[in-house]
């Protein structure tokens, strides 16, 4: 009995040890998968983030309309003043221009913003990138380390099976 429970004992070391190889491999493709979604959400939020018009944003708006609505009433008061007080056209282009000068800065200040948000962007970007991919690399170093093992424990079965013959 002694031969026949050593080829058995080896027998289901030799199944356990596939077994256990077969399951490890399938969890690693679920973490794998896992990952390059996450990867590829990365680069969606990236791609969307990144490229989008920095006027558009409600920020940004919120800061042109009253830079705007600002513009309008001062440049409606100069009117009214000159019409009212014997203003000159000179006075009232002076106060126009300057609040075109206005507008411009506050345009010009949401392009600076939007290119230190776009570096912020890349930035996190990057970062997130990287760890995705640290864990892709570590997911293959344990996938090669399960497969040695599992070689490992058909080779000490065989070896059993061997053994009791």
């Amino acid at each position: 009995m002694g031969l026949i429970g050593g080829i058995i004992g080896g027998a289901a070391g030799i199944a356990g040890s596939i077994f256990g190889g077969i399951s490890a491999s399938k969890a690693m493709k679920k973490v794998k998968n896992n990952l390059q979604d996450q990867k590829r959400t990365n680069q969606d939020w990236y791609d969307q983030r990144y490229n989008e018009d920095a006027t558009q944003r409600a920020d940004a708006q919120a800061i042109l309309a009253r830079t705007e609505a600002a513009i309008k009433s001062r440049n409606r008061a100069a009117t009214g003043a000159a019409a009212v007080m014997g203003g000159t056209e000179e006075s009232v282009a002076a106060t126009k221009a300057a609040n075109a000068q206005a507008q411009a800065e506050a345009t010009s200040n949401i392009a600076v913003n939007a290119e230190r948000r776009k570096d912020s962007i890349e930035q996190q970007y990057q970062q997130r990138d990287a760890q995705l991919n640290e864990a892709l690399n570590n997911m293959e170093v344990n996938k090669a380390q399960a497969i040695s093992q599992a070689v490992q424990g058909v080779a000490s079965a065989a070896g059993n099976i061997a053994g009791a013959f």
